[in-house]
C-alpha cells in the first residue's frame, strides 16, 4: 500500500486489509499532514482560550486558521470536498461557541456525532448486520441490484462476520468512552481539560482503533477474498469449457 500514490484513508483503508500486508496506520489517518491538519484547529482553540480567556478572539483566530487550511488545499489542487468538509465541521463548532457565548459549546457538535455513531453501531449489532462490516464491504464491493446477495456474501462468512461484529463493538465502545469522559467535563465547564481530552481521544484513539481493526479483520477478509477469487475462477473456467 505504501507504494500507491492514492492511499485510502479512514475506514476505506480497511477495505484492502490483507491484500499485500503493507498496512500503514499513518497513511490510514491521512499521513503526517492529515494528522496536523485534523488536530491543529482544536489545539489552537483550546490554547488560545486558555491563554487569552477571550472567546471572540479565539473564534476569529480559529476561523482564520480553518480558512487558510482550505485555501492551501485548493492551491495545491486537492479535493474540494475534503477541504470543505473539514471547514464545515470546524465552522459549526465555532458558530455554536460564538452564538452561545460559551467556549465549551465548541465541543457540542462532537458530542452529537459521537452519540449518533454510538446509537447506529449499537443498533447494527442488535440486528446482526455489523455497521463496520457494512461500511467496509460497501467500500470494497459496491452492491448492485442484488442487495440481498451482497449481504449474504459477507454475512455468510462466519469468521469475517465475527470480525466485523468485534470491531463494530470496539468502535461503539470508543464513541461511548468519549462521551463518558468528556460530557462531565463539559457539564462542569472545564474547557481546558475538555480540550485536552478531545485532542487525546481524537486522532490518537482513531489511529489505535484503525490499527486494531486491521489486525482483527485482515486475515478473515483476505481468506474471504481468496475464496471469492477461486469461485470466480471456477465459474470462468466452466464458462470457457461450455463455449
Amino acid at each position: 500500500m505504501s507504494g500507491q500514490t492514492n492511499k485510502r484513508t479512514g475506514l476505506a483503508s480497511l477495505a484492502t486489509a490483507g491484500d499485500d500486508g503493507d498496512f500503514s496506520v499513518i497513511d490510514a489517518i491521512g499521513g503526517p499532514r492529515g494528522v496536523i491538519e485534523s488536530m491543529l484547529p482544536g489545539l489552537v482553540f483550546v490554547v488560545m482560550f486558555i491563554v487569552t480567556s477571550n472567546l471572540q478572539l479565539t473564534v476569529i483566530v480559529s476561523a482564520v486558521l480553518a480558512g487558510v487550511q482550505v485555501l492551501v488545499r485548493l492551491a495545491q489542487r486537492q479535493s474540494l470536498i475534503g477541504a470543505l468538509s473539514g471547514l464545515i465541521a470546524v465552522g459549526i463548532c465555532l458558530v455554536w461557541a460564538w452564538k452561545s457565548h460559551e467556549a465549551r459549546n465548541y465541543y457540542t457538535f462532537g458530542f452529537i456525532t459521537n452519540a449518533v455513531y454510538l446509537v447506529l453501531l449499537s443498533l447494527s449489532m442488535i440486528v446482526r448486520v455489523p455497521g463496520l462490516g457494512l461500511m467496509v464491504e460497501f467500500i470494497r464491493t459496491l452492491p448492485t441490484s442484488d442487495l440481498k446477495g451482497w449481504l449474504a456474501d459477507w454475512r455468510g462468512d462466519k469468521a469475517l462476520w465475527k470480525a466485523y461484529m468485534i470491531t463494530t463493538a470496539m468502535w461503539a465502545g470508543l464513541f461511548g468512552l468519549r462521551l463518558v469522559v468528556q460530557v462531565p467535563l463539559y457539564l462542569t465547564n472545564n474547557v481546558a481539560a475538555l480540550g485536552v481530552a478531545r485532542l487525546i481521544m481524537g486522532i490518537p484513539f482513531w489511529a489505535l482503533a484503525i490499527w486494531v481493526s486491521y489486525l482483527i479483520i485482515a486475515t478473515p477478509l483476505m481468506r474471504h477474498k481468496a475464496r471469492a477469487a477461486a469461485a470466480q475462477s471456477n465459474v470462468n473456467e466452466h464458462s470457457d469449457t461450455n463455449e
